[in-house]
Parts: structure tokens; C-alpha cells; sequence
């Protein structure tokens, strides 16, 4: 097990079901919180699915592909999961990082802001749209999605960013509700980078998101 400042940092080879995921993220925020196991930062792939938030409208989800569709439980509406998609689910106890769940959620964009600026991608938060984005006017298209859920002040799901997916897939679903703008990758950017390579960048800017916790940041 690989700790980093106390953290579990566990990369999943190979496309791990989502039950599957959700099931064990699910025990190990239970652990968290009961202070039986550490916290948690997982960096995973899945295969082509679709999940729902709790804010999911049904009538954003076409499916002609029939990939499967999972009740997530965070927040949000629909969004796709698939290869070629870095995906972090991040188990963090915020009775002791805070208690801020603005603040988690703003530094987690910034986490992925400031790993994939380390990767040569200059993205950015966009007023009144969820997600981490790239480009502007008409080029400007989605790259990174975030939906979290916190349970007893711990953390689950988390976030995701388009290394390689396929993303004819998205066409699926209204991503997180918005139609006005596009998705796009870290190839579609014309970055050859694999998950190795995005998942050194996370771990680099990984202690400033948690230092980021622990120091009151202005949320616009």
C-alpha cells in the first residue's frame, strides 16, 4: 500500500466494474469515518457506462449505444464513464480537513486545473457550468467532470478527465446537463499522454489540493 501524507493512493489496471467500485468506495468511507482503515485517492478506468445523479433528468439520456446505466448516488445529473478515462474517486474525511464542502469541491477543480496545466493543457473553471474546461468561445469544450457526495463529512466519487475516451459515446447522454458546448480529451487537445502520464501529474499536484483544505480559499 502506497501512503502519501496518510492517504492510500491505489491505481486500478484493467476496467474495473462500476458495482463493483461503488460497493467498495462505499465500505471504505464507512471505514473512514469509523477510523478503521486510511483515507482514499483510487485511480481507475471503467467500461462504457452511464451513470445518473440525483439530479438526472431523463430525458437527457439517449442510449443507442445500450450502454448500462448506474443510480450513482453524488451529485449531478448524467455522465459517462469509459476507457481512456482517468477517473478519481477521493475518500477524504472533512471533519478533519475543514468541513467545507464548497471548499473540497473548488479545490478538487483545482486540482485537476493545476495537473493538467503540469501536462501543458491550460483549462479553467467556467462561471455557472460544472466541470473543467478548455479552450474559449466557440472552441471551448469540456475536458474534466466532478460530482462528489458526502457522507457523515466524508468524501466519495470524485472526479474524471478525457485522456483517450471515445467520445462519440457522450453523444449518449446530455453531459451534466449542458448542450451548448462540446467534450473533448487530452488527444483531441493534441496531447499523446496515457493514464501513466496523467497519473503522474495528479500525484504531483496532489499535497497542494490538500494543503488547499487545510487553508481557507475564496470561492467566487
Amino acid at each position: 500500500m502506497e501512503l502519501i501524507d496518510g492517504i492510500e493512493w491505489r491505481v486500478s489496471r484493467g476496467q474495473v466494474p462500476y458495482e463493483a467500485a461503488l460497493a467498495e468506495m462505499e465500505a471504505r468511507a464507512a471505514a473512514v469515518r469509523d477510523g478503521t482503515a486510511p483515507e482514499l485517492v483510487w485511480l481507475l478506468e471503467h467500461p462504457p457506462l452511464f451513470t445518473a445523479g440525483t439530479s438526472a433528468d431523463p430525458a437527457e439520456l439517449f442510449n443507442p449505444m445500450g450502454f448500462p446505466v448506474f443510480e450513482a448516488g453524488r451529485g449531478g445529473r448524467y455522465t459517462y464513464h469509459g476507457p481512456g478515462q482517468r477517473i478519481g474517486y477521493v475518500v477524504l474525511d472533512l471533519e478533519r480537513r475543514g468541513k467545507d464542502i464548497r471548499r473540497f469541491v473548488h479545490c478538487l477543480e483545482g486540482w485537476m486545473i493545476d495537473a493538467l496545466a503540469d501536462l501543458g493543457v491550460s483549462a479553467h473553471r467556467a462561471d455557472g457550468r460544472i466541470g473543467i474546461w478548455v479552450g474559449e468561445g466557440p472552441t471551448e469544450a469540456k475536458i474534466g467532470a466532478l460530482g462528489v457526495r458526502v457522507k457523515r463529512w466524508v468524501t466519495l466519487h470524485g472526479f474524471a478527465i478525457n485522456v483517450a475516451p471515445e467520445l462519440s459515446h457522450f453523444t449518449g447522454i446530455v453531459p451534466c446537463g449542458i448542450s451548448e458546448f462540446g467534450v473533448t480529451s487530452l488527444v483531441e487537445q493534441g496531447k499523446q499522454i496515457g493514464l501513466e502520464g496523467v497519473d503522474a501529474a495528479l500525484k504531483r499536484a496532489f499535497l497542494q489540493f490538500l494543503n488547499g483544505l487545510s487553508v481557507p480559499c475564496k470561492v467566487s
